[in-house]
């Protein structure tokens, strides 16, 4: 898969509000099937249907652990849509910092316009 396929798997997984809150969840710490779905108000076949879109975006994994699979949050796709979203927000940054100075030269002039 390209990154451009990865970024795009990612951020689709991450549309869903379930989805987030449940990697908001895995960032404490493992946890079962169980211990992800008990905070929602849904079946745990609807949990796990969020939990294969996760793994399928490699933003979860899960293991074995006798009779419990856990599940795990995993950095890479998380490191990978940040890093492209930083390049913008630098770009943003620049462009608010430009109006910014934009701004004090417009109220400078007018204050020298108002005193004349």
């Amino acid at each position: 898969m390209t990154f451009t396929e990865r970024l795009s798997v990612t951020f689709a997984a991450l549309a869903d509000p379930t989805r987030r809150a449940i990697l908001a969840r895995l960032a404490s710490g493992d946890a079962s099937v169980m211990e992800l779905a008990k905070p929602f108000e849904m079946s745990q076949p609807a949990i796990s249907k969020h939990l294969r879109v996760l793994e399928r975006a490699g933003l979860i994994s899960r293991s074995r652990d006798a009779q419990r699979r856990p599940c795990r949050i995993e950095a890479r796709p998380l490191a990978e849509a940040n890093g492209w979203l930083e390049k913008y927000r630098k770009i943003w940054e620049g462009n608010f910092q430009r109006l910014d100075a934009l701004l004090h030269e417009l109220k400078s002039q007018e204050k020298k316009r108002r005193h004349n």
